[in-house]
């Protein structure tokens, strides 16, 4: 008697989940429900890590309050942020996936290296992508997949329960998209259909190496792909953008790549664009 192919998410054996809490106010996390259901399919470990923003005296912008200001302030994130990994461990016993949770308080920027540092040791990372232009959510994205080694899943509001039906592949040829591809084989595989879109004009397509030549690979592997070649229109992010609305993406997978050696992080801009609003979450590798 044969034994039943093991699922292709078998692979994935931890994820990380990284929340931040930065107000006195709790934010919804997409991150967390999405983390949380990918672990339950995969069968993998979960480890929250909900840190809060410990106050520092060496913030200028403290110097309106005293210490004892500070430090109410200090025990009100603290609590919040251990609130939110209690509430965690709890759905996830309650969905019967293994969990850990920690809850550091630490001072800026510490909270995003512990992150890179806790990124190594799993699998994948799942954060939130923030509804605020600039946040302690992008920094993390960025410090954890340039740091790490390890790709990043970013959330946006409103995805809380994680889906890998139908996966866009954004393909422009380069080492960070065939990097992404690879990291993320194990939701092609298990996907019902997969799409390599490439933007560009003609000659810019063909510059790199085409869709139509990396989908045989993928397809050797397993993948139900396919090849659209599109024109750049408004812009590669918009026409990416609109693409993913068509074909009713669950996940975007695309490479990430620094764009500017002044800046220790800086994504290109296709990425930043998706990061200020996906309509699905993104698979990120470099």
């Amino acid at each position: 008697m044969s034994r039943p192919s093991p699922s292709p998410l078998a692979g994935i054996r931890d994820v990380l989940v990284g929340t931040a809490v930065e107000g006195e106010r709790e934010e919804a996390s997409s991150a967390i429900g999405y983390g949380l259901t990918l672990a339950k399919a995969a069968g993998a470990h979960l480890t929250v890590q909900s840190a809060s923003w410990r106050l520092s005296g060496d913030d200028a912008w403290l110097g309106e309050f005293d210490y004892e200001g500070v430090s109410v302030m200090d025990r009100r994130l603290d609590a919040l942020a251990r609130s939110v990994a209690e509430r965690s461990a709890g759905d996830a016993a309650q969905a019967g996936v293994v969990c850990t949770t920690e809850a550091p308080s630490l001072p800026y920027p510490e909270i995003v290296n512990r992150l890179a540092a806790r990124a190594r040791l799993h699998d994948l990372t799942v954060l939130d992508i923030g509804p605020r232009k600039y946040d302690l959510d992008r920094e993390m994205i960025e410090k954890a997949l340039f740091h790490s080694g390890r790709p990043v899943i970013a959330v946006p509001p409103g995805h809380d329960a994680f889906a890998a039906r139908r996966i866009i592949v954004a393909w422009d040829g380069s080492a960070q998209a065939a990097r992404a591809a690879n990291d993320a084989m194990p939701f092609l595989r298990s996907a019902d259909a997969v799409e390599i879109v490439s933007v560009g004009t003609e000659a810019e397509i063909h510059e790199a190496v085409p869709g139509a030549e990396f989908a045989p690979h993928l397809a050797r592997h397993g993948v139900n792909v396919s090849v659209n070649d599109l024109p750049k229109g408004e812009s590669v992010a918009e026409t990416l953008r609109a693409q993913a609305g068509l074909f009713r993406a669950d996940m975007i997978v695309m490479g990430a790549y620094r764009h500017a050696p002044i800046r220790e992080y800086f994504f290109g801009g296709v990425t930043r664009s998706f990061l200020r609003g996906s309509p699905a979450p993104l698979f990120l590798s470099r």
